[in-house]
């Protein structure tokens, strides 16, 4: 690790303590860390090509006409990149909707913002994980070796 000195006023160490406290975060440093991370992660000057796993998660109004079905269409339209999705009831006429995408950061970001834009959607955020595809060519179990995708989560963009 490369050390890294920064000086912070007393209201910002007092915040960033109180970040700590919240967060179960062990130490300065790893808050700090944390923090940044995050900050980089939402950066719009991330690379679009670069690939990650995403969740993307967002209310919407169940009772508006034809929303259900574009939602729908714009999932099969992304078939290959959707791993998982789900709906969750809130209320009589409202959902958490939540999905998960294996894609670039530049096919994620477009989906979330059409899907954002969509009348009856609201609330919407996207939590982007950089990953690293890493073909290896192994055997499992007395299977003959061949070659597939292993994902290795890393630490920024």
């Amino acid at each position: 690790m490369i050390r890294t000195t920064i000086t912070m006023d007393e209201e910002l160490t007092r915040d960033l303590d109180a970040y700590i406290d919240r967060s179960g975060a062990f130490s300065r440093s790893e808050a700090i860390r944390d923090l940044v991370r995050r900050g980089l992660a939402a950066s719009p000057d991330k690379r679009e090509d670069l690939p990650c796993i995403a969740i993307v998660s967002y209310a919407i109004d169940q009772t508006m006409p034809g929303l259900t079905k574009r939602l729908r269409d714009a999932r099969l339209d992304r078939h290959d990149e959707f791993i998982f999705s789900a709906s969750v009831p809130v209320d009589h006429s409202s959902t958490i909707d939540l999905a998960v995408m294996r894609a670039t950061v530049g096919r994620v970001n477009d989906f979330a913002h059409g899907l954002f834009l969509e009348r009856g959607v609201r609330h919407g955020v996207v939590a982007l994980t950089p990953i690293e595809e890493v073909v290896q060519h192994h055997a499992h179990d007395g299977e003959e070796p061949h070659a597939h995708v292993h994902l290795r989560v890393q630490e920024s963009f």
